[in-house]
């Protein structure tokens, strides 16, 4: 069994001094510390902690939040280290997953990240149908650019004397934007 560490803070400009005394304090031998947000799983020192727990090892945060800010990804984490036979132990909030309160406190944490993903997905689609009822929807639109320059672009490109990366740069569409408004032209025979 071995007490690993994970310090974040968001930002180049802040210092882990405070979780990085709690970590001296706890005894903790091995401590992944990275400065990014943690809006996002995808972080290096997160993914390399996660691949370098052991069963039966714990992982000590200063708070839940040092983790992950989205209920979502801190669950997957959380079931991650649960799959490995690792507890986690936060100190802000006090939480133990190898009890049976720490366990109970992430199954409401799971609820409630299902609820706010079921309502935010209700709401969208209130938002649409009341648009539509008022004839303002219209799905997706494309922003408008030059037909006339498009379509000389598109005729090099498909003759090979341009390739895609110079089409979207030509025509200030981003490579997702460019290719679905290639499937559009191809489709309708329009532009916009």
């Amino acid at each position: 069994m071995a007490k690993i560490g994970y310090v974040r803070v968001s930002s180049i400009g802040q210092e882990t001094a405070r979780q990085d005394q709690l970590m001296r304090d706890l005894g903790v031998e091995k401590v992944f510390s990275e400065k990014l947000s943690g809006k996002t799983a995808d972080r290096s020192e997160l993914q390399k902690m996660l691949h370098y727990v052991r069963e039966d090892d714990i992982l000590y945060v200063e708070s839940i939040s040092r983790l992950s800010r989205s209920i979502r990804d801190l669950l997957k984490i959380v079931d991650t280290l649960q799959s490995k036979g690792v507890k986690l132990v936060s100190s802000k909030e006090s939480l133990d997953t190898g009890t049976p309160q720490g366990r109970f406190v992430l199954s409401i944490f799971a609820a409630l990240a299902e609820l706010e993903r079921e309502q935010t997905l209700q709401r969208q689609k209130e938002g649409i149908d009341i648009a539509k009822a008022a004839g303002v929807y219209k799905g997706k639109q494309f922003r408008r650019i030059d037909t006339e320059q498009f379509q000389k672009l598109y005729k090099k490109w498909t003759d090979k004397e341009i390739t895609a990366a110079e089409f979207g740069k030509r025509s200030g569409l981003p490579p997702s934007s460019l290719y679905r408004r290639i499937n559009h032209y191809k489709a309708t025979g329009r532009i916009n």
